[in-house]
């Protein structure tokens, strides 16, 4: 008899702090082996890291790691901050993006987002009532067979 697993969400609040990141990867790695989705580890620990990273280098106040049980063996990734400027890395799906050049030393962590996940979008939140406003990015990723 097949058992379905209960859906699960995890929020982790980070302050502006350069630690931050590495703490929320260490907390993610911890959750998908709680939930037996270790073999997700290598894709969503790197998705999780660009996404945190940009939160940390490109807003001033605190962000949130959430975590997702999308389907069965798959994820979802989400970094919350509260500036809601979309980063170009993360335009309307079909536009160009300008990829940097070779030399540079930034500005390619959404693009390797993007060309890592199985999905990826942005959802720019307005201030209502117990909302803070800002701009939330994900990303999933999951086993090849989801069948």
């Amino acid at each position: 008899m097949a058992t379905v697993s209960p859906s699960w969400a995890y929020t982790l609040q980070l302050p502006h702090d350069p630690r931050a990141p590495g703490i929320a990867r260490a907390t993610l790695r911890t959750v998908l082996a709680a939930h037996d989705l270790s073999e997700l580890t290598p894709t969503a620990e790197l998705l999780a890291s660009e996404l945190l990273t940009n939160a940390h280098l490109h807003t001033r106040g605190p962000y949130a790691l959430r975590l997702f049980a999308a389907e069965p063996d798959r994820l979802r990734i989400a970094v919350w901050d509260t500036d809601p400027t979309v980063p170009p890395g993360f335009a309307e799906k079909g536009a160009p993006v300008l990829v940097p050049p070779e030399d540079a030393e930034h500005g390619r962590g959404l693009h390797l987002v993007r060309a890592c996940a199985d999905a990826w979008g942005v959802s720019v939140l307005r201030e209502l009532g117990a909302s803070k406003g800002g701009k939330l990015l994900w990303a999933e990723c999951g086993g090849q067979d989801l069948s």
